[in-house]
């Protein structure tokens, strides 16, 4: 099985249902903000990343349009969250799961959590979950940079990605 969001469905429905509510609003309340991760968030965080970050030329143009849409996402979220406790409403949820890990290190991407002060409580809130800290601490001590070497950018980056295997 691949794709997170799947992957969390298949985990709740597994577990009798848990964190995706029984209910058809709610249901699919938590299933739209899913797919607003799977279909915004994460792609468009994802190529801020690339240029920002990654791209060994960079782009002006790409830097300001992704860097515009991480600022547009934030905006959606805080009109969400500045309505809804969590984001498919009064309860915790997997989207709110699906979406933290994109939301935590907002430094990097140059957002100041504070300009957001619904997602901010959000954030604060999600981060000081028990079990939210112990998956992050899971993998705290291999936090990638991105490539580092010209192989290591070829694969992720150049013509080997695309390579029929």
């Amino acid at each position: 099985m691949f794709e997170s969001a799947a992957i969390l469905i298949y985990l709740s429905e597994r577990n009798g249902g848990r964190l995706i509510p029984k209910e058809p609003i709610g249901r699919y309340k938590c299933l739209e903000w899913m797919m607003f991760q799977m279909g915004g968030v994460g792609p468009m965080f994802g190529q801020w990343n690339h240029f920002a970050s990654y791209a060994v030329e960079k782009i002006p143009y790409a830097i300001e349009r992704y860097t515009n849409e991480v600022k547009r996402l934030h905006r959606v979220l805080e009109h969400r969250l500045a309505v809804s406790h969590w984001l498919a409403g009064d309860e915790y949820s997997m989207a709110d799961i699906i979406t933290f890990p994109w939301i935590r290190g907002a430094e990097r991407r140059n957002i100041d959590l504070a300009d957001y002060p619904s997602v901010k409580r959000w954030h604060d809130e999600m981060a000081a979950r028990p079990a939210v800290q112990r998956g992050v601490a899971v993998l705290a001590d291999r936090v990638w940079r991105g490539p580092t070497t010209d192989a290591e950018r070829e694969n992720y980056f150049g013509a080997t990605q695309f390579a029929a295997r």
